[in-house]
């Protein structure tokens, strides 16, 4: 995979976002850019904010049901509902489907990329230590034995899109809640 940007790049783009703040132009170039490099806050399409909805299924209650190409999660619960939460989802090349187990569950988990993450992008660090700036966001919980996860994000903006290596995110206060409603062993189903 190609890098779109250097360090040195992205300096300049954020040096000259913060300089286009002062300009009556700024406000509107920012609502149509798909990166944020500045400390306005993103507005999260209304479609992926959770919710409790409708949903027939056969799996039990407690069951996570996650359908990559609408970039939903839905928890099921009784009585034909569900908890719907918006996700991020694997881009193309890194979507996956099959059925897992939470493995295991942290708080504010460190990150250590796999080295097939690693052999992509040489420039990511090799840890980082849990944290508001740690890729995992707030809480993690871990599918089986793979390398993917459900997890958090520093970046809340790519709730809704394509984006990820094929782990699940979702905002941090989602995946909180999420996180509290769940155990090790439910049953996950990604489609």
């Amino acid at each position: 995979m190609q890098k779109l940007f250097t360090t040195s790049t992205l300096t300049a783009i954020c040096l000259v976002a913060s300089v286009a703040l002062t300009s009556g132009i700024a406000q509107k170039a920012l609502a149509k850019s798909k990166v944020n490099f500045i400390s306005e806050p993103w507005k999260l399409k209304k479609k992926f904010l959770p919710r409790t909805v409708d949903y027939t299924s056969e799996e039990k209650p407690g069951t996570i049901i996650i359908n990559t190409s609408r970039r939903y999660l839905y928890l099921v619960q009784k009585n034909g509902k569900a908890k719907r939460y918006g996700i991020g989802v694997g881009r193309s090349g890194f979507t996956w489907s099959g059925v897992e187990k939470i493995s295991r569950k942290r708080k504010w988990p460190s990150w250590t990329p796999p080295a097939e993450m690693i052999a992509r992008d040489p420039t990511i660090p090799r840890f980082m230590k849990g944290g508001p700036d740690n890729p995992l966001g707030a809480r993690a919980m871990y599918l089986g034995s793979t390398l993917y996860r459900i997890h958090g994000t520093a970046q809340p903006w790519s709730v809704g899109t394509n984006v990820s290596s094929g782990c699940i995110r979702l905002r941090n206060q989602d995946v909180e809640d999420l996180y509290s409603r769940v155990k090790v062993g439910t049953k996950v189903i990604v489609k």
